[in-house]
């Protein structure tokens, strides 16, 4: 488990947004062609109340207050070769954690593309068409969601692989943005 800091997030933004900025900031140091990367969202001030030596441990021991803010931490890696949907399925998260949050990178086809795949092929004959297809985009996809149903999302596109070029918006990955919500259905 990690936490992940922030350097250049919009101050603004909400904490949601901070969060997943945070998030992908985060795996960019890391470089690309990484696995998928699962998180907790905890509120931070109720960590640090419940769990002084976890929030001192993740570096959160400063009591400077100001807007609602959301801990982002690392969970265990996501299982290689497990469908994304299936591991997504066994995940129960405790009343303590606020949201969640998944960074995965795919290949993408603008939408001029999509009319031309054709029809009845299995997933793997897909992914391999759009691998081989030269209009493919490698992005990053950093997608979160909260208890309550509010939903954010960054891409970052692998060419243009900087902080300022990121897209946000609450509806950019919405299949990805349910099967997360999905994790807090009892």
């Amino acid at each position: 488990m990690s936490n992940i800091s922030t350097s250049g997030t919009p101050m603004a933004a909400s904490p949601l947004t901070r969060a997943v900025l945070e998030i992908d900031e985060y795996a960019a140091t890391l470089g690309w062609d990484q696995p998928a990367r699962l998180f907790a969202l905890v509120d931070t001030a109720k960590l640090r109340a419940q769990e002084p030596q976890l929030a001192a441990q993740l570096g959160l021991d400063s009591t400077d207050s100001g807007a609602a803010t959301l801990t982002p931490v690392e969970q265990d890696e996501v299982p290689a070769g497990t469908p994304l949907d299936e591991f997504l399925g066994t995940i129960a998260w405790p009343d303590a954690v606020a949201g969640c949050a998944l960074a995965v990178e795919r290949l993408m086809l603008p939408p001029s593309a999509e009319a031309a795949v054709p029809q009845g092929m299995s997933e793997k004959q897909l992914a391999d068409w759009v691998a081989k297809h030269p209009d493919r985009q490698e992005v990053r996809m950093t997608v979160a969601v909260l208890r309550d149903g509010a939903r954010e999302s960054a891409v970052r596109l692998r060419e243009k692989d900087s902080a300022g070029e990121v897209l946000t918006g609450a509806d950019l990955v919405p299949g990805l943005a349910e099967a997360l919500a999905a994790t807090f259905v009892e």
